[in-house]
């Protein structure tokens, strides 16, 4: 559907929320993705030895209770306290204040909060008490727990919010769907509100022996900081993180009825597939340049009018060459003009929060006309000879931006963000 000009089918932002490794709220994130922060260190959650790969972008200092009381924490497995702790940032950030609105007002809110897993490490724990001490012993919440749907689901019941609560599992694109499902339900008027992100906290042992068999993790296990360095030569694999985001989306007539900020709008988006194979991109990047090419008319932008690629850049040797290739067919001469940013540099890779890491950042620019770095672009890789914004920020206005998410399968999804224009 293309862009409308009625303003209550417009998607507009007015909210912001995060879970991170480089900040456990929105301002710090986006403080220190400025400032080309890393997220890295060595695992802390297990003891690693005789892993393979021993770092990992982890948040830390987290507490669960700054969203949900100690007993639903110890029942709630950690990508819903995530979730559901960036969805409350989010929240009030839009200064929406739910408990004050109508059964008939909330009926009209959404969440779209994707995964890639889930609670996985309910089912590893619930296993072992199975094995360890018998059926008697497992919790009755294991399975609310483990379920992909119930951080959306949590979020709704926190707040009342009977719209529709939507969860997509598509690895690591899952969370840029999240936005083409709130800018749907705004423009068939079905939601003034939708609460859209991600949230994943994968850092299992049996995934980093599992990715690190696979050879798609960086082992720099004596130098975490400079681990993750996407398009750059000496890069080696991704580094695993984990996190949340939520983005408050509201109809542009809502949001400005109420009086409230809106710091970007989202125009459009497209999804397409490889086809191809479970884990590497289609060589040609064919399927992500059509992502970026649907997004673009969906969106009704030609391509000189994008001021800002946020790209997947995932530091793995396939993937960033594929990417280049891609924006490059999507994008002909003005792919060697516009800037591309690669927030996985510094928060690594948290698969189904990685695209709305990845918005938060797009939003970000367009507010503050700075375009935070690819950190660790040290060597360029000859076949990524494009305009990565290496090392620093750099300050540019940003009118339009887009944000790409391509994962495991071969699923692409890209979004198109602009600066609001009432």
């Amino acid at each position: 559907m293309p862009p409308s000009s009625d303003p209550a089918r417009r998607a507009v932002v007015t909210g912001l929320g995060a879970v991170t490794p480089i900040g456990n709220d929105y301002p710090t994130y986006w403080r220190n993705l400025r400032a080309g922060v890393s997220g890295a260190g060595p695992i802390t959650s297990f003891d690693p030895t005789g892993f393979d790969v021993r770092i990992a972008a982890e948040v830390k200092g987290f507490d669960p209770t700054v969203a949900m009381d100690r007993k639903m924490a110890r029942r709630m497995s950690r990508f819903i306290h995530f979730g559901m702790a960036a969805a409350q940032e989010a929240v009030e950030d839009a200064g929406l204040d739910f408990a004050a609105w109508s059964p008939e007002q909330r009926d009209r809110v959404g969440v779209a909060i994707n995964t890639g897993g889930g609670g996985l490490e309910e089912l590893i724990d619930g296993t072992h008490a199975l094995e360890q001490k018998g059926p008697g012993q497992v919790s009755p919440f294991a399975i609310p727990a483990l379920s992909g749907s119930m951080a959306a689901c949590m979020v709704s019941m926190k707040y009342g919010l009977t719209g529709p609560v939507i969860t997509q599992v598509a690895a690591c694109a899952s969370s840029v769907i999240a936005f083409l499902d709130g800018l749907r339900l705004i423009q068939d008027g079905d939601c003034d509100v939708v609460l859209a992100g991600g949230s994943e906290a994968p850092l299992l042992p049996i995934a980093f022996a599992a990715l690190g068999n696979m050879g798609a993790l960086s082992k720099r296990n004596d130098d975490p900081t400079h681990a993750s360095r996407p398009f750059d030569r000496d890069r080696d694999g991704f580094l695993f993180a984990e996190g949340a985001g939520v983005v408050v989306l509201e109809s542009a007539a809502h949001a400005m009825a109420r009086g409230a900020r809106i710091r970007a709008e989202v125009l459009g988006g497209a999804l397409t597939a490889d086809a191809y194979h479970v884990s590497a991109p289609e060589p040609t990047g064919r399927g992500a340049a059509r992502a970026m090419e649907l997004a673009l008319r969906h969106a009704a932008v030609a391509p000189d009018e994008v001021d800002l690629i946020v790209a997947h850049g995932t530091s793995t040797p396939l993937n960033d060459v594929t990417e280049t290739r891609a924006i490059k067919a999507a994008f002909g001469a003005h792919a060697h003009r516009v800037p591309i940013s690669a927030p996985k540099s510094m928060v690594g890779h948290m698969l189904g929060a990685a695209g709305v890491a990845n918005a938060l950042a797009a939003i970000s620019s367009i507010c503050d006309g700075v375009i935070p770095p690819t950190a660790n672009l040290e060597n360029p890789d000859p076949e990524c000879d494009l305009d990565y914004v290496p090392l620093v920020a750099r300050e540019q206005r940003v009118e339009t931006a887009i944000v790409n998410g391509f994962g495991f399968g071969g699923q692409n999804a890209v979004a198109v963000f602009r600066r609001f224009d009432p």
